[in-house]
């Protein structure tokens, strides 16, 4: 089913409710296919990915589906441990995190919405020099292990990265 099918299903009933005043604002009409939507863009693949950040940069295009688009990035950890930027792969760890919640579906898609943040991480440190990558990928390591069984990042964790860096490698 297209979007406009569903959303078009979706809001003709809504419609005769409000005409019939039995609809305000609080029942505004959300696409049927939030729930797939939502799935398709935490997804542990570039692709998903790829599609959740053109949706982020284009929020207004997708309102009608209330999406929690809220972020504090990598919450109490470094959104740039050592100068590795973390900043978006955080950022989509949020909205997955808030969004399955918010839908009562959290505890169904944790381990997927973690699996996804670290291969966004991997991602990430492919994109820096040879050189860099074994202490960006330890990095990715240590967040996806913390957000996935505790929750948070020590500075011990990012110091003992640090020690795989090359001598005198700056970022």
């Amino acid at each position: 089913m297209s979007r406009r099918v569903a959303t078009l299903l979706v809001a003709v009933p809504a419609a005769l409710l409000t005409l019939l005043g039995l609809a305000g604002p609080a029942l505004a009409a959300v696409p049927a296919d939030k729930p797939a939507v939502l799935s398709s863009w935490t997804q542990t693949s570039a692709s998903s990915y790829n599609a959740w950040n053109s949706a982020r940069q284009n929020q207004g295009a997708w309102a009608a589906y209330q999406f929690n688009w809220s972020t504090d990035y990598c919450s109490s950890s470094p959104d740039n441990p050592l100068g590795y930027d973390f900043t978006l792969s955080c950022y989509r760890h949020d909205f997955g995190y808030r969004n399955y919640k918010a839908a009562g579906q959290f505890p169904a898609n944790k381990s997927r919405l973690d699996s996804a943040f670290y291969e966004d991480l991997k991602r990430k440190c492919n994109t820096y020099p040879a050189v860099d990558r074994p202490a960006c990928l330890s990095l990715a390591w240590v967040y996806y292990q913390a957000v996935s069984i505790f929750g948070s990042v020590s500075p011990a964790d990012i110091d003992r990265a640090a020690q795989l860096r090359p001598a005198g490698a700056a970022r």
